[in-house]
């Protein structure tokens, strides 16, 4: 009776497990690097190419994905150097496997006190979503980390 009980309950908690989240992890990252000469700063974000596709409902495989990618990226990420929102131009993207390369820059950065980022890729399809994005001003390293309910970040320099 005791192994029947037993059985029982291993049938029901892996029942429970099967049907508990599929156990993907939803997460971006972005390398932003500060140019110092040109006062760019240049960001690379790596995204999973099926979640950004799922996100957009566009096949990545069409021409018109880099385009969507490139729209989503826009309305999804704000960039602010000591206060002021400066514009992102998207330089281009790239599939690798099951990456998506996201390509863009910010201009006429001025000498960095604070920078302010608002990254919400991808958190409204994901609830799991991480993003995470390191920054690179003239040899000093901060993160930042992002999530539903904490899509805006701020650090010093």
């Amino acid at each position: 009776m005791k192994k029947l009980y037993f059985l029982g309950l291993f049938a029901a908690i892996f029942a429970l497990f099967l049907k508990m989240d599929n156990g993907d992890f939803y997460s971006s990252m972005t390398k932003a690097d500060y140019v110092d000469g040109s006062k760019t700063m240049k960001f690379t974000t790596k995204l999973n190419v099926e979640h950004v596709a799922d996100a957009l409902k566009i096949n990545a495989n069409t021409l018109g994905f880099e385009a969507e990618v490139k729209k989503y990226v826009n309305n999804n990420f704000e960039f602010y150097a000591n206060g002021k929102n400066i514009n992102l131009t998207f330089t281009g993207s790239q599939i690798t496997g099951e990456s998506v390369w996201v390509y863009f820059e910010a201009n006429s950065v001025p000498d960095l006190n604070s920078v302010k980022i608002k990254n919400t890729i991808l958190l409204s399809v994901f609830p799991k979503q991480t993003n995470i994005v390191n920054i690179s001003y003239r040899g000093t390293q901060k993160a930042m980390s992002f999530q539903r309910g904490k899509e805006i970040n701020e650090v010093s320099f």
